[in-house]
């Protein structure tokens, strides 16, 4: 029994120390909020908060209370796996390579900040656990200098967008006044790549030097060679058009879309988002994947291609790798589409849904808490699409 409490209590103190290692923030409880909302908004599970502020199942939450919640602990994609240490390898190296940190490999290895790795020796390792920081604004470069010498017909304005600078920059550094002339042969110092967007406004109403005869035909020639290519351009999308409306009536009404995708594909597309449909004002849970009729936006996915015989990986992440890419333009019912609905817009996807043709699209959403159509062409939804994959071809 002695053996059994010490290793009770090993285990608690191993589990107080990791959530000690974790980034935690203070919570002042407001009215309405759950553990599970709590738990969410800050990328955790209701247990680990739970664990880290003692609290027992089903206990009441008090206004005004402060919880300690842990960031960052959920991850979706978390995979333990076995490494075995090769020559040359660094902790950082290995750390990198499975989606990790040094500091989580130490921890779950027990190795101490100074104890050399052994070839060949196997470490336990957490994959997809590592979320990146907010990336620091770099100080800008210094800017390379170049010497331009001054050609007929050239502004300060051409001169400075040439080379990626500012005309601020260029006459500062040829110590130019506002309305000084450009004289012919004058070599300029010009710093390359010195402009960037916002900083400062480039001056286009720059004094011209005189364009000699030469100059002028040319701009004449360039300027009718440009509406002969604009003409030229025009004309070939009408001829497009003109055998595309030829093909379709020659294929007896059928578009090209009934040629390359079979009929097969197209009774499966009416399986999902009929399916789907039936799913609609059911409960979002997350985490869920159809138990008791509850489901999460890669749960519900996932569920009703798996009812139609079609097996998808379970993350909305993992999705959006999967199947065929489909361009925006050539949306199907049925088809997958992704998005990235993080309130900071980190990059990668996090939420799917299912296509239902004009427009529309069926997915469970943690906002609404249930199944929900929702218009594709809404803003929101629009500005934070991320692409879609076909998975009935």
């Amino acid at each position: 029994m002695k053996k059994l409490y010490t290793l009770l209590l090993t285990l608690s103190f191993g589990t107080v120390s990791s959530y000690a290692a974790t980034k935690t923030v203070k919570h002042t409880i407001k009215s309405g909020e759950t553990l599970y909302m709590i738990a969410h908004k800050n990328h955790t599970t209701i247990d680990e908060v739970r664990v880290v502020n003692n609290l027992k199942k089903g206990e009441t939450l008090k206004l005004g209370n402060v919880l300690t919640v842990p960031q960052n602990t959920y991850f979706p994609d978390k995979k333990i796996v076995k490494h075995t240490i090769k020559s040359g390898e660094t902790l950082f190296t290995i750390a990198r390579k499975h989606k990790t940190s040094v500091d989580k490999v130490r921890e779950a290895n027990g190795l101490k900040l100074d104890d050399m790795l052994k070839v060949g020796k196997v470490l336990t390792i957490a994959e997809n656990t590592y979320f990146p920081p907010e990336g620091k604004k770099q100080a800008p470069k210094p800017s390379k200098i170049v010497k331009h010498t001054i050609k007929s017909g050239e502004t300060l304005f051409t001169i400075a967008r040439k080379y990626g600078s500012s005309v601020k920059d260029v006459r500062e550094k040829n110590g130019l006044k506002l309305n000084e002339t450009l004289a012919l042969g004058k070599v300029l110092l010009v710093p390359r790549n010195s402009y960037t967007k916002g900083s400062t406004k480039i001056v286009k109403n720059q004094k011209k030097i005189t364009k000699t005869k030469h100059s002028k035909k040319y701009a004449k020639k360039k300027k009718s060679h440009i509406k002969k290519r604009v003409k030229e351009q025009k004309l070939a999308r009408t001829l497009r058009k003109v055998k595309t409306k030829r093909s379709t009536k020659k294929h007896n009404g059928f578009s090209f879309d009934n040629i390359f995708f079979s009929r097969n594909s197209n009774s499966k597309s009416k399986k999902i988002t009929s399916l789907a449909k039936k799913k609609l004002g059911k409960r979002y849970v997350w985490g869920a994947i159809g138990t008791k009729n509850t489901f999460d936006c890669s749960g519900f996915t996932s569920y009703v291609c798996k009812k139609n015989g079609i097996s998808i990986p379970r993350t909305s992440r993992a999705q959006s790798s999967y199947g065929k890419y489909v361009s925006r333009s050539n949306l199907r019912p049925g088809d997958l589409i992704f998005f990235d609905t993080s309130k900071r817009r980190k990059g990668y996807v996090n939420h799917v849904g299912i296509y239902l043709g004009n427009d529309r699209f069926i997915h469970a959403s943690s906002a609404k808490k249930k199944v929900v159509i929702s218009k594709l062409g809404k803003s929101f939804y629009s500005r934070r699409y991320k692409g879609a994959r076909r998975v009935t071809s």
